[in-house]
């Protein structure tokens, strides 16, 4: 039997279930939410997230990182546009824009750099 050499790692397995998928975004969502990664960071750990994926389980990991990316920003698009609504909200806030900024880049950003 033939064992690893002390200090080599093996490679991790990683799962590509939509539910694996779907937590891997709001996790990296929650982190920048919270302030515990910049904008480099979920890029670097989108990109070794992708390593980890086999290449013959890459299609499926693609379909279903773009679903949930793409259910994701309509979402927050959901909850942008019903904040001008809101009593109290003023659409011309700083805030407003930022999120109407925001939507539109990560919308477009999001699926080309995953085609």
């Amino acid at each position: 039997m033939h064992l690893p050499a002390v200090g080599v790692t093996m490679p991790q397995e990683l799962s590509v279930s939509y539910q694996a998928v779907k937590t891997k975004v709001h996790r990296l969502m929650d982190a920048a939410v919270e302030g515990t990664k910049a904008e480099s960071d979920i890029h670097t750990c989108i990109r070794r997230w992708w390593c980890l994926v086999q290449p013959a389980d890459r299609a499926v990991a693609r379909r279903y990182l773009l679903e949930v990316l793409e259910k994701s920003n309509a979402t927050l698009k959901a909850i942008s546009e019903e904040l001008a609504e809101l009593e109290g909200f003023t659409s011309h806030d700083r805030a407003s824009e930022t999120l109407t900024d925001a939507r539109i880049q990560s919308s477009s950003t999001a699926a080309s750099s995953l085609i």
